[in-house]
C-alpha cells in the first residue's frame, strides 16, 4: 500500500512541477570561464541564449587558456563563447582529430593585432610609422631595467601570441635593440599600458581588438609586410628555422564547441552558429562594461535587452519569445510589465543593503596619483633598481655558481652543525643548476635579498618603537592586521600601477607583505624582557639607549630572528607571486608552466623553489636559537659520526 501512494506522489509530483531547466538539453552545459572582457561578453550572451531561449542547464568552469582548451577536446567542457581561429595548437589539433569545431562568425569583419604605440608618440615623432622604423626611435622605449636597451611589451609567457612575437623580434633583427619584456599575466600587461597613457609616456606594445582597452585609449599600429600565411605558420612555432617577417592575420572569432555537443544539442548549435556582432556593437559593449564596472554577464542582459531585433533573427520563434519574456521585453523593444523584484535579480542588482561602494573613488584616487606624481614614484622606482635591485643581481651573476653552492654549504654546517644537511644543501643547489633554472634562481635570491634588507630596516625599528608606546601598538596594530589578511594578489595592484611592470613593484609589494610578523615579533620579544633585568640595567644607571642595545635586544634576539625567517619565508612566498606583474625568476616557470600545461617545466621550477625555501628556513632558524641553544647545536656538531 505505501508503495502504491509513493507511486501515485511521484506521478502527482511530475505533473505540477515546472519542466526541467534542462528539458530542452540532455545534460548540462559547461561553458568555460573567460577572464576577457569580450569573452565574458559574448559567453553572457550564450549562456542567456541556452538558458532562457532553450531551457538548458548551464555550468561555467573557470582555467587558464590552454587548460580550457584542452578540458574542451576531452569534452569535460563543451563551449568556449570566443575562440581566435588559427592561434592555438592545442585547438587546431583537437580540430584536425574531429574533436572540437569553431563555428559561426562572431566578430564581422574579423579580430585585429598587431604591434602599437600611443597615438601621442606617432604625432610627436612623424617619422615613426613602420616596425623598419623603431631602430631609429628606440630611445624612446628605454627599459628600466636594463637602460642600454629598449623594451618591447610582449604577452604573458604562454600565450600564443609571445611565441610569434619573440619569433618577429629576432627575424626583424629587434632582438639586439629591444629587450623582450613578459608582463606575467593580461591584467598586468593592460595596467602597464594604462600607466602609460595616463602619464603620457612612450610605449611599445603588442595587442589586439575587441578588447576594453582599445575602446578606451587611442592605440596607433605599426605597419609590417602583407600577411603571408606559410611565414606565419612558421612563427607560430617556437623551434621554427624560417627568417621570414610577415604581418598579423585578421583572426576570425567563433565559438568554440567539442564535437559531442554538436550531437547532442544541433539546434543549439546552429543557433550559436548565427551568433554575429558588429565591430562597434562589440568594442562599444566592452566599454561600457569597463566604464560601468559590470560583469559580462551583467552586460549581456543590458545588450540582449535593448537590441532584440539583433539576436531575434537568431533563434527560433519560440526560443525568441521565451528570451523576451525572461527579460521583460516585448520582442518590439518595448518594456512589458514583468516582477520588478525577479527583473531586478536579473540585473544582480537586487538588494535589502544600500550601494555603499569603495571602488570607484578608490579607482579613481589611484589613476589621478599615477597622473600627477606618476614621475615621482617612476623616479623612486628607477633609484631603487640603480641602487639595490641591479647591484645584487650583477653580483650574484659575477660570482661562479660552484662558489655559491660552496658558500652555502659552508654556512649550512656553520648553521646546523651537520654535515649531511650541508651537503644536502650543496646537492639542492647543484641539481637546480642542472634544471637549467640557475638565472631563475639568481633572479629570486636577488629580489629576495633586497626585500628582506628593506623589511628588516623598515621593519625592526617600527617593533622598537612599539615595544615602547602602548599609543602606538594600539594604532600600527589594527594595520599590520590588514596588510597580514589582506589578500596578497591585492598588493599587487597598485604598486603595479605607480612603479610600472618587473622588479620594483614586486620589491615593495613583497616588503608590505613580509613587514608584519617581523614587526610583531620584535615587538613581542622586547616586551617579554625579564623586567628585573631591565630594572637592574637602571639602577645602573643605564640610558634608554643602552637598556635597548645591551639587555632587550640581546635577551629578544631569539624572537626577533624568527620574525626575520618568518619575512624571509614570507617574502620567498611573494617572489614567486610577484611574477605575475613581471619579475622574473623562478615564479615566472611556474606561472609559464600553469599557462602552457607544462607539467615537467611546472615540477621543475617548483623543486626548485622548494629547495631553496628549505635551506633558507633552516638556515635562519639555526641562526636565531638562544645562546644556549646555539651552543648546544655547536656541541652536537663536535660529536664523532656514529
Amino acid at each position: 500500500m505505501r508503495q502504491w501512494i509513493a507511486l501515485s506522489l511521484l506521478c502527482m509530483s511530475a505533473l505540477l512541477l515546472p519542466v526541467s531547466a534542462s528539458a530542452a538539453c540532455e545534460s548540462p552545459i559547461k561553458f568555460g570561464a573567460l577572464t576577457w572582457e569580450s569573452g565574458q561578453f559574448i559567453s553572457g550572451v550564450l549562456r542567456y541564449i541556452a538558458e532562457d531561449g532553450y531551457d538548458c542547464t548551464v555550468e561555467e568552469v573557470p582555467g587558464a587558456g590552454p587548460a580550457l582548451e584542452t578540458a574542451l577536446s576531452q569534452n569535460d567542457i563543451q563551449v568556449i563563447g570566443e575562440q581566435w581561429v588559427g592561434r592555438s595548437p592545442i585547438m587546431e589539433q583537437a580540430i584536425a582529430q574531429n574533436k572540437v569545431a569553431v563555428i559561426g562568425d562572431t566578430l564581422k569583419g574579423g579580430a585585429t593585432q598587431g604591434w602599437y604605440v600611443p597615438k601621442y608618440v606617432l604625432e610627436e615623432n612623424p617619422g615613426l610609422r613602420s616596425y623598419q622604423d623603431l631602430p631609429k626611435y628606440a630611445g624612446l622605449f628605454k627599459d628600466p631595467e636594463n637602460p642600454g636597451k629598449s623594451r618591447f611589451m610582449n604577452c604573458p609567457s604562454g600565450w600564443t601570441c609571445e611565441i610569434f612575437n619573440t619569433r618577429l623580434l629576432k627575424n626583424t633583427g629587434l632582438d639586439g635593440v629591444f629587450n623582450n619584456a613578459h608582463p606575467g599575466t593580461g591584467a598586468a600587461l593592460d595596467a602597464e599600458i594604462s600607466s602609460a597613457f595616463e602619464q603620457h609616456k612612450p610605449l611599445l606594445f603588442y595587442y589586439w581588438q575587441p578588447t576594453g582597452l582599445m575602446a578606451k585609449y587611442d592605440f596607433a599600429p605599426l605597419s609590417f609586410p602583407a600577411y603571408k600565411d606559410e611565414c606565419w605558420q612558421d612563427l607560430l612555432l617556437a623551434d621554427g628555422t624560417s627568417n621570414c617577417v610577415s604581418g598579423f592575420p585578421v583572426s576570425p572569432l567563433g565559438v568554440a564547441v567539442s564535437t559531442p555537443f554538436i550531437d547532442t544539442n544541433p539546434e543549439l548549435a546552429a543557433v550559436f552558429k548565427k551568433v554575429q556582432f558588429t565591430s562597434d556593437e562589440l568594442n562599444g559593449a566592452i566599454l561600457e562594461m569597463s566604464e560601468s564596472k559590470r560583469n559580462g554577464e551583467e552586460q549581456a542582459l543590458v545588450f540582449l535587452r535593448a537590441n532584440p531585433s539583433v539576436w531575434q533573427a537568431w533563434l527560433s520563434d519560440e526560443a525568441a519569445t521565451n528570451l523576451a519574456a525572461k527579460l521583460g521585453i516585448s520582442l518590439t523593444g518595448a518594456a512589458v510589465s514583468t516582477d520588478k523584484a525577479s527583473t531586478t535579480n536579473q540585473l544582480g542588482l537586487s538588494s535589502s543593503f544600500p550601494s555603499w561602494s569603495l571602488e570607484t573613488p578608490l579607482n579613481n584616487a589611484l589613476a589621478s596619483v599615477v597622473q600627477n606624481y606618476g614621475d615621482v614614484f617612476r623616479t623612486i622606482s628607477t633609484m631603487a633598481l640603480t641602487y639595490l635591485l641591479l647591484p645584487i643581481e650583477r653580483l650574484l651573476t659575477v660570482i661562479p655558481p660552484w662558489l655559491i653552492i660552496a658558500l652555502v654549504t659552508v654556512l649550512a654546517w656553520f648553521g646546523v652543525r651537520k654535515i649531511w644537511f650541508a651537503l644536502a644543501c650543496g646537492a639542492g643547489l647543484f641539481l637546480i643548476g642542472a634544471f637549467g633554472l640557475w638565472g631563475a634562481l639568481i633572479d629570486t635570491l636577488a629580489l629576495l635579498i633586497v626585500s628582506v634588507l628593506v623589511t628588516v630596516v623598515v621593519g625592526i625599528p617600527i617593533g622598537i618603537a612599539m615595544s615602547g608606546s602602548q599609543l602606538l601598538r594600539k594604532i600600527v596594530t589594527p594595520i599590520l592586521d590588514v596588510m597580514q589578511t589582506m589578500p596578497s594578489f591585492v598588493y599587487l595592484i597598485p604598486v603595479l600601477m605607480l612603479f610600472g611592470i618587473g622588479k620594483v613593484p614586486a620589491l615593495f609589494a613583497t616588503v608590505i607583505y613580509a613587514l608584519p610578523p617581523l614587526i610583531r615579533l620584535t615587538t613581542l620579544g622586547i616586551t617579554q624582557v625579564n623586567h628585573e633585568m631591565v630594572e637592574a640595567g637602571r639602577s645602573f644607571g643605564s640610558t634608554h639607549l643602552q637598556l635597548l642595545v645591551w639587555i632587550k635586544l640581546p635577551q629578544a634576539l631569539p624572537s626577533i630572528m624568527a620574525g626575520i625567517n618568518q619575512a624571509v619565508m614570507m617574502s620567498l612566498a611573494m617572489v614567486v607571486l610577484a611574477s605575475m606583474i613581471g619579475a622574473p625568476g623562478l615564479g615566472e616557470d611556474v606561472l609559464q608552466s600553469i599557462q602552457t600545461l607544462n607539467i615537467g617545466q611546472g615540477l621543475q621550477a617548483g623543486t626548485a623553489i622548494v629547495i631553496v625555501a628549505i635551506i633558507i628556513d633552516r638556515i635562519t632558524q639555526a641562526f636565531g636559537q638562544g645562546k644556549r641553544a646555539r651552543q648546544k647545536t655547536i656541541a652536537a656538531g663536535k660529536h664523532p659520526i656514529g
